[in-house]
């Protein structure tokens, strides 16, 4: 299966629409003002809300923030009892600003905020990520290729097995050095 197109029988969409539904009612705001906060035009937010619409990570990343809650909160669907993610399968974002594909692999519980992510990145543009919600983590452990990422002034290059943890509510970045690269992205979120 090539990785970078998406299942069409796993596409998040209707369960990023049900959960900014949930998440925005939950805070009280209007659409008008998470769009707003989130910087997107509040038709586009009603579309996403409808379940209409392809929204690519920094939109989710930026609603998440809006609203307080972490990314997997907006994209996670409701688990089974015993749950296994088949390589190439699982919901997928991908980016607008570079070759890079998030594919949620776990979401902590309510208490934990502990969130898995398996992250695909080709060389060309870098994945500038803004800061998270106050107190958030991320941890990546790379499994083929080379990359640079962690805080915009103070990025690291790992290879194959190389770890890293840095703060994730300060801006970072992620770039591929080589084609395949392949990671695991644990965020932490307070």
């Amino acid at each position: 299966m090539d990785r970078t197109t998406p299942r069409a029988d796993n596409s998040p969409v209707p369960a990023i629409a049900a959960a900014l539904r949930r998440e925005r009612e939950r805070a009280g705001i209007s659409l008008a003002e998470l769009a707003r906060r989130a910087g997107i035009a509040k038709s586009t937010l009603s579309q996403l809300e409808a379940g209409s619409g392809n929204p690519s990570v920094e939109t989710v990343w930026a609603l998440g923030v809006a609203l307080g809650v972490p990314f997997s909160r907006l994209v996670e669907q409701p688990p089974p009892a015993v749950r296994v993610i088949r390589a190439g399968d699982g919901p997928r974002l991908r980016s607008q600003q570079a070759e890079f594909t998030g594919t949620l692999l776990a979401a902590g519980a309510t208490h934990v905020r502990r969130d898995i992510y398996l992250i695909e990145l080709e060389p060309g543009a870098v994945r500038d990520a803004e800061p998270h919600i106050p107190g958030s983590v991320e941890h990546v452990v790379v499994s083929a290729g080379r990359l640079r990422t962690g805080p915009s002034t103070d990025p690291v290059e790992l290879g194959p097995g190389d770890y890293v943890t840095f703060p994730g509510d300060v801006p970072h970045g992620y770039e591929a050095l080589a084609p395949g690269t392949f990671l695991v992205l644990v965020m932490e979120h307070p």
